[in-house]
């Protein structure tokens, strides 16, 4: 069975990294699981900005320490307490970046490479391509920046498969989706909001899984599918024109058109002021 994020358990000391208890740290008195950023001045940032690349940054060099363990011991609390001593970070501020232990790494890490994925497309020309061809080479580039990390994407999938976790897979899988369309200029803004980025995330998890079995140098097989699945869309989209297109269908829909022309895409919240969350 997958491994599923350790919980720390009760009879942990106060000094182990993964209790997540009030007193974090042997050094750290009471009340201080947090950390006492006033020791370090480069860990009091001065304004917003710098508190959230301060976040930023620490939670890329958990992410960085975590990769060589996840092959073994998955994303769990296991890891995470070995990412924060390879990485000499305090424990207090490990939990707070990642309350929930190895599943909020795992988040992290997956969002950190839609990021890096919505920079290396933004700076590939794409001019003169269809725009079927420029979602399987977003799809594409989405797989080779982690092409690497095959066996962190292999362990983060099983966890994601338990049915615990699924949501927060689905979520992932939403979210590198909302990332290609958004980077591709996506403008909708009514219902086909959500049905872009629904199907997209239904190409994409079939690919991922496909992916996971292609051992082949350059993954020719995977790329080649992802294009079948693309193809197999598009030609749904046809019959989609083809059904709006007949006076009588126009006539049954008329009613559920009118319903979803009330739909819209949800609006852009600021970044939430919590423990674990990151808007990147």
């Amino acid at each position: 069975m997958p491994d599923s994020p350790e919980k720390p358990q009760e009879a942990r000391t106060s000094g182990d990294p993964a209790s997540g208890s009030t007193n974090a740290s042997t050094d750290a008195p009471p009340g201080d699981s947090l950390g006492d950023s006033s020791r370090d001045p480069k860990a009091q940032p001065s304004d917003g900005a710098d508190e959230a690349g301060a976040g930023a940054d620490l939670r890329a060099r958990l992410i960085a320490a975590a990769l060589p363990h996840v092959p073994f011991d998955g994303w769990t609390e296991k890891t995470l307490r070995f990412a924060t001593q390879d990485a000499g970070i305090e424990p207090g501020l490990a939990r707070f970046e990642f309350p929930r232990g190895g599943l909020d790494l795992l988040i992290a890490f997956h969002n950190t490479r839609d990021k890096a994925l919505a920079g290396r497309i933004a700076a590939m020309d794409l001019e003169g391509l269809r725009f079927r061809d420029k979602v399987a080479v977003a799809i594409d580039t989405r797989l080779d920046l982690v092409a690497t990390e095959k066996d962190a994407v292999r362990r983060g999938a099983a966890l994601f498969a338990l049915p615990p976790y699924a949501a927060e897979g689905a979520r992932a899988l939403w979210h590198t989706a909302d990332t290609i369309w958004n980077v591709l200029g996506d403008t909708s803004d009514d219902y086909n909001w959500y049905s872009k980025r629904a199907t997209l995330s239904a190409i994409y998890s079939s690919v991922l899984l496909y992916w996971l079995g292609d051992d082949e140098p350059g993954f020719p097989r995977t790329r080649d599918f992802t294009r079948r699945r693309i193809d197999d869309l598009m030609r749904f989209e046809k019959a989609k024109a083809k059904l709006r297109a007949n006076p009588f269908a126009q006539a049954v829909l008329s009613g559920p058109r009118k319903l979803l022309a009330h739909v819209r895409p949800p609006v852009d919240l600021p970044p939430r002021d919590l423990p674990g969350w990151q808007k990147d």
